[in-house]
């Protein structure tokens, strides 16, 4: 690992940098509910992955040599996990998602990718098993291709 495999994704997780928009991660962990179901161009920063948005262009695209910074830095990966558990406050405490079809069920997906390749697939099961009972809890609203995408992620 040198400083040139570091780079900005793994610095704003580490706690040591700021997303596209000047926040740092700290900032973005204390959204209140209503800023993250608002506020599309965090969730890139928090749970990155290594294909481009479709959703923000110009978001971060995790290189490789990046992601194996991250998964060695006991800094970023707190971050990392600080996020989903702030992601579980949010779905739990919400119920907007819980329809057939929203926003949140591709930030669940991405949220599940990033957990996969950066804190291990215990995690990502984790956080899926979650995001279903959730779902469950509330008559399994979200429509069956979403749940599809998800169990993917895990694959």
């Amino acid at each position: 690992m040198t400083e040139a495999d570091a780079g900005p994704i793994h610095a704003f997780l580490a706690g040591r940098g700021r997303d596209g928009s000047g926040r740092d991660l700290a900032t973005v962990l204390a959204f209140d509910d209503p800023r993250i179901e608002g506020v599309h161009d965090f969730i890139q920063w928090l749970f990155p992955l290594t294909e481009p948005s479709r959703a923000v262009p110009g978001a971060p695209v995790l290189r490789p040599a990046e992601a194996a910074v991250i998964r060695a830095d006991p800094a970023a990966r707190a971050g990392l996990l600080a996020a989903r558990d702030r992601m579980l406050r949010f779905y739990a405490g919400t119920t907007g998602w819980r329809r057939a079809f929203d926003h949140n069920h591709l930030r669940i997906t991405r949220i599940l990718t990033a957990l996969r390749d950066l804190a291990g697939m215990d995690e990502a099961r984790a956080f899926h098993e979650a995001v279903l009972r959730l779902d469950d809890e509330a008559g399994s609203p979200v429509n069956p291709e979403s749940r599809e995408y998800w169990r993917r992620a895990l694959a």
